[in-house]
C-alpha cells in the first residue's frame, strides 16, 4: 500500500474519531496470536520528519515507530478502546482487545528497547473521544483492520530483522484473524459482544 492509497482512508477514520463516532479495533473469539510468540498492531502517516513515515527504505526503528506510533497504530488504538471502555464500562470486545494491545505495544517496545532506541509515550492517550454509536464504531474500525494488515504487509517487506519479522507477522495475524472479525460480528449486532460470543460458543 503505497502512502497515496493510505492517506484517504487515514483521513476518513481520523475524521470520524474526532466526530466521536468511532471506536478502537476489536478482537475475536480466538486467542491473541501474539501471546504465543512475541507481542504488537498499527500503520503511519505523514507530516513532519518527527512522525513514523512509510519511506521506501526504512531502518528498524522507523519501521517499529511506524507500528507504534501511527494514526491507526497500537497507541492510538489503545487509547480508542480506553475511551470506549471509560464511557461504557468494561464492554466486549473492548475489554479483552484492550489488554490485548497492552501486549502488543510491550512487544514493540522490547524492540525498540534492544535497539538502543527511545520509548515515546502515547500522545493518544486522552485525545480520542468515544463514539456515540458502538456499531458505528464497529464499523469504522473493521476498516482501520483492513488498514493494519496492509500496512505490516509494508512494514514486514522493509525489514530481515528475525525477531522484528515475528512481531509483525504475528501483529498482522492479530488485525486479520482476530480483530477484524471481532468487528465484523460486533457491527452485526449492537456494536458489542457477548461473553458467548468471546468464547466462540
Amino acid at each position: 500500500m503505497t502512502k497515496s492509497l493510505t492517506l484517504i482512508p487515514t483521513l476518513l477514520i481520523t475524521t470520524v474519531l474526532l466526530a466521536g463516532c468511532s471506536a478502537p479495533a476489536m478482537e475475536d473469539s480466538a486467542p491473541d496470536p501474539i501471546e504465543s510468540s512475541e507481542e504488537s498492531q498499527a500503520p503511519a502517516e505523514e507530516s513532519d520528519s518527527s512522525d513514523p513515515v512509510i519511506k521506501e527504505v526504512m531502518t528498524d526503528p522507523e519501521i517499529i515507530l511506524a507500528a507504534l506510533m501511527g494514526p491507526d497504530g497500537e497507541y492510538a488504538a489503545t487509547a480508542s478502546y480506553l475511551a470506549v471502555l471509560d464511557k461504557y464500562g468494561s464492554v466486549e470486545p473492548y475489554q479483552t482487545i484492550y489488554q490485548a494491545e497492552l501486549r502488543h505495544i510491550d512487544a514493540l517496545i522490547r524492540q525498540l528497547e534492544r535497539l538502543g532506541e527511545e520509548v515515546p509515550e502515547n500522545p493518544y492517550l486522552g485525545q480520542i473521544t468515544a463514539p456515540d454509536d458502538l456499531v458505528a464504531a464497529a464499523e469504522a474500525w473493521a476498516i482501520g483492520e483492513v488498514l493494519n494488515v496492509e500496512l505490516y504487509d509494508q512494514l514486514i517487506s522493509k525489514t530481515d530483522n528475525e525477531s522484528l519479522l515475528k512481531v509483525l507477522g504475528n501483529l498482522r495475524s492479530a488485525s486479520l484473524d482476530s480483530h477484524l472479525p471481532a468487528f465484523e460480528l460486533a457491527a452485526q449486532g449492537d456494536g458489542t459482544l457477548t461473553a458467548d460470543q468471546m468464547s466462540g460458543k
